[in-house]
């Protein structure tokens, strides 16, 4: 299992643990990734803060980070990806079309996937690529 910072580990073996679930994981700690980065930027006043951070973890970024991650995408996080974006969340998008919506879900699903098969350092250097390729 992972080396978490937080004790709990999941139920079952990462690979029975369905795509969604890891999105609902991979989503929390992208958040926090994204609020630790609009943090380290210089002179950003709280609603500055929040509405940095939505242009980067809302469905239609978090698709377009996708996009530019691709390329440096091994096999095993392509298919991660594949089986995120074609599981049925049962929820409707509000302020994303579908596709991002299902891009957006895969992006989550890979961070999820890699935080509990304990590759951080892999989570975090995709998640630097992807906020790094957004801000150019």
């Amino acid at each position: 299992m992972s080396q978490s910072w937080f004790p709990y580990e999941p139920s079952k073996p990462v690979k029975l643990i369905s795509p969604v679930v890891l999105a609902y994981i991979g989503d929390a700690i992208y958040e926090v990734a994204v609020r630790q980065y609009v943090i380290s930027r210089p002179n950003l006043r709280p609603n500055h803060l929040h509405r940095a951070a939505t242009g980067l973890v809302s469905a239609k970024a978090q698709s377009k980070l996708l996009g530019l991650l691709e390329p440096e995408l091994t096999d095993e996080e392509k298919n991660i990806i594949r089986q995120g974006r074609n599981a049925k969340s049962g929820t409707i998008p509000k302020n994303a079309d579908v596709l991002e919506y299902r891009h957006a879900t895969a992006f989550e699903c890979l961070i999820g996937y890699l935080y509990y098969t304990g590759q951080q350092a892999r989570m975090q250097e995709l998640i630097h690529s992807g906020i790094q390729q957004m801000e150019r």
